[in-house]
């Protein structure tokens, strides 16, 4: 079923030193079992080699109704229907943009590797007053949420203002039917990436809108995944420029303040 239509967008990136622009429209539909190989791909290059099922976690994405896109390329239907290409090209996932419901899940074997995921980080990277903030959000959060974000590397950023604008009207229908997306903190994890021997400056987000939601964040903790064979931007980066070292950044962010984020996506990306 297609949900919206995504504005036609670039493939180019300067950034990844691309010499060719392609030009393609994408649009956003509803999750659905087909697109279950799509998503698990998504969701590897985010968890890595970390102990997340990821292929339980895309079939509960997808069992989520009503809520959540897929990003697909558009096709246009009079087309043959015998072309195996573009039938192939039309099935592709690009892009998912949705939220978990960790609170409603939380018996599940793999919110229960997500939770232990984030309290080993924490243990291991947080000095003493990130740790026991992380820990009060957990501990005391009736209702916590996971956003997932994630898209091939070379789409551009603008490509999520409709996506988000979209999870924010489904979050807010969802509330009134069940008050458990009624998030109080929203767990983001973010791909980012760090100039070799910097600790902090010249940080360059994989998604470059989750800036903004690095900026609202309450309390975040990162780590290295150099180890994990992060290789889906490695390795494209020009022969001058510096080494870039991957980490992941995990945001906790209070529930309220996502629609006044994705304001500011509208307006960093137009």
């Amino acid at each position: 079923v297609k949900k919206r239509a995504v504005n036609n967008e670039s493939d180019n990136n300067a950034d990844l030193a691309m010499e060719e622009e392609i030009q393609a429209d994408f649009e956003g539909r509803n999750l659905e079992a087909q697109d279950f190989n799509g998503i698990r791909q998504l969701l590897r290059q985010l968890f890595l080699k970390e102990h997340v099922d990821v292929s339980q976690l895309s079939d509960m994405l997808i069992a989520q109704e009503g809520i959540g896109s897929v990003l697909k390329q558009s096709w246009n239907e009079d087309e043959e229907d015998d072309d195996d290409d573009t039938l192939t090209e039309a099935l592709d996932v690009f892009g998912v943009t949705t939220v978990f419901n960790l609170t409603s899940h939380s018996e599940t074997p793999v919110v229960q590797q997500l939770f232990e995921l984030v309290q080993r980080l924490t243990k291991e990277s947080a000095d003493e007053g990130v740790r026991n903030k992380i820990n009060s959000i957990l501990e005391s959060s009736k209702k916590l949420g996971l956003i997932i974000n994630e898209r091939f590397i070379n789409l551009p950023p603008k490509i999520s203002d409709p996506l988000l604008t979209s999870l924010q009207t489904e979050i807010s229908r969802m509330e009134k039917r069940d008050s458990s997306y009624k998030f109080d903190y929203l767990v983001l994890i973010s791909k980012i990436y760090k100039l070799k021997g910097q600790k902090s400056n010249n940080i360059m987000f994989s998604n470059a809108e989750e800036e903004i939601f690095d900026k609202e964040a309450e309390v975040s903790i990162e780590y290295n995944v150099t180890s994990q064979s992060d290789t889906a931007l490695a390795g494209q980066w020009e022969e001058d420029d510096s080494e870039m070292i991957p980490f992941r950044r995990i945001l906790f962010i209070q529930g309220n303040k996502f629609p006044e984020i994705v304001q500011k996506v509208k307006a960093f990306v137009s």
